[in-house]
């Protein structure tokens, strides 16, 4: 079987990539390891739409999720999709953090966001009567979206342009023929094996890109494309619905191992703690949530929150995201890399696309589609 386009992942990013592509071009194949489109990453998240804030002008992260933001938000309104543009309070709970507050505001100007408010611990109260801080950065460009109405948006669209799904398959290897045309091996969820050639690889596997990576040959060492596993863990709430009405976090973590325990709202109003960063040295696929630390992350929520109460929190469910860094590594861009000068033309990896990947994922779409164009 020759096919002219492969995206390897069925995911939020390989299926907006789908959905982008199709739209002009034919013969596209999804390839899925899980049973169903969106199952790992994409569904343990936060859903949360972030505004740009705190990443480096220069990186794609910033640049994808600044024009990310306006799109999702412009496909939410046009289809119907549910979001809520809540906004956001990053806390300062000691004037040394509003240092670090006054940074980021200075750095989200630079990055192209325009909108956001320096508050008062006056001004805070006044929108979060619960919340203690000495001064907040306000953030109306943020806000919280259905992420799995998002995905199955992208895959009606998908198939409507006539990409074909193929799921519960894994990739084994993928081989160049010649240039511009591989040779994919797949395995089948008896045992089977098959080989199919495409002339366009796109690898958007998520925890698994950096595999799919090597499997081309590529060494991923000497690329920066080995992906470290990082669980973030949620904790639910138990306070009435719409206690809280913006999304709150801390001053972010060094090195941006993670944004902090926040306190994230849903579309009900239904309210989390999360997501703590947790290393998994040995990459494994660990969805559990450990009861022992619902303590740290109720101490770290407690410092701007002193009504919440241990008796509050209960554990609720997990997620693991794909990291470029390790720990103590400094901070890393998403990877999104056509392969020519790696002797792979028509080949795209796409790694260590974590948090603002759910937000950008339209703006990551478009930037495949001109990558092989």
């Amino acid at each position: 079987m020759e096919v002219e386009t492969t995206i390897i992942g069925a995911g939020v990013i390989g299926l907006a990539i789908a959905a982008a592509l199709s739209k002009q071009d034919q013969n596209i194949y999804v390839i899925e390891s899980n049973a169903t489109f969106g199952n790992e990453t994409s569904r343990r998240n936060n859903e949360v739409i972030h505004a740009g804030i705190y990443y480096p002008k220069d990186s794609l992260k910033t640049r994808l999720c600044v024009e990310g933001n306006r799109l999702l938000r412009r496909l939410c309104e046009s289809n119907q999709i549910p979001f809520r543009m809540c906004g956001k309070l990053i806390v300062a709970t000691s004037e040394e953090d509003v240092i670090q507050l006054e940074a980021l505001a200075a750095r989200a100007k630079d990055n192209g966001v325009k909108d956001l408010d320096l508050l008062s611990g006056a001004e805070c109260r006044k929108m979060e009567p619960r919340l203690r801080a000495v001064a907040a950065l306000y953030s109306p460009s943020s806000g919280i979206i259905d992420s799995q109405c998002l995905i199955r948006h992208f895959v009606a669209q998908a198939g409507m342009n006539g990409v074909t799904f193929v799921y519960q398959t894994r990739i084994e290897k993928v081989v160049k023929i010649i240039p511009g045309q591989y040779a994919i091996y797949v395995v089948y969820p008896d045992g089977e094996k098959e080989r199919f050639t495409t002339r366009r690889l796109i690898n958007a596997a998520g925890l698994d890109a950096d595999r799919i990576a090597a499997s081309m040959g590529l060494d991923i060492d000497q690329q920066g494309y080995r992906q470290y596993f990082w669980k973030g863990e949620y904790f639910s709430v138990q306070w009435p619905l719409s206690t809280i009405r913006q999304l709150i976090y801390p001053v972010p973590e060094p090195q941006m191992t993670g944004l902090g325990v926040g306190v994230i709202t849903d579309l009900s109003g239904r309210l989390r703690l999360g997501p703590n960063a947790i290393f998994m040295p040995n990459r494994a696929m660990d969805h559990t949530v450990d009861p022992g630390r619902l303590e740290d992350s109720f101490n770290a929520a407690r410092r701007y929150l002193p009504s919440l109460r241990r008796e509050d929190i209960s554990p609720d469910m997990a997620g693991i995201r794909p990291k470029l860094q390790g720990p103590g590594d400094p901070l890393r861009d998403f990877i999104i890399q056509e392969e020519s000068a790696n002797g792979l033309p028509g080949v795209v990896n796409l790694a260590g696309i974590e948090s603002p990947g759910l937000t950008a994922c339209i703006a990551i779409a478009n930037h495949v589609k001109g990558l092989i164009a």
